[in-house]
């Protein structure tokens, strides 16, 4: 979901009774969309550790519990 401000994503979850989840800029999801599919294509392509899906997490500024990876 897109919102303009984070208070418009508060109202949304209220009016709806669900709890909110993490909340990422446009910027933050583009850099994570480039970085978790930069390989995708070639043919050694194979699953992305924890330890490289932490460090991706890690470089786009996504930390806290919800971003907790578990194997």
């Amino acid at each position: 979901m897109l919102f303009r401000l984070e208070e418009h994503v508060d109202r949304w979850c209220s009016d709806r009774g669900i709890p909110r989840g993490a909340v990422i800029s446009p910027a933050q999801c583009w850099e994570l969309a480039k970085l978790w599919d930069i390989d995708r294509l070639q043919s050694d392509w194979r699953r992305k550790t924890v330890a490289e899906v932490e460090a991706i997490f890690e470089r786009v500024g996504l930390g806290g519990p919800f971003w907790t990876v578990r194997p």
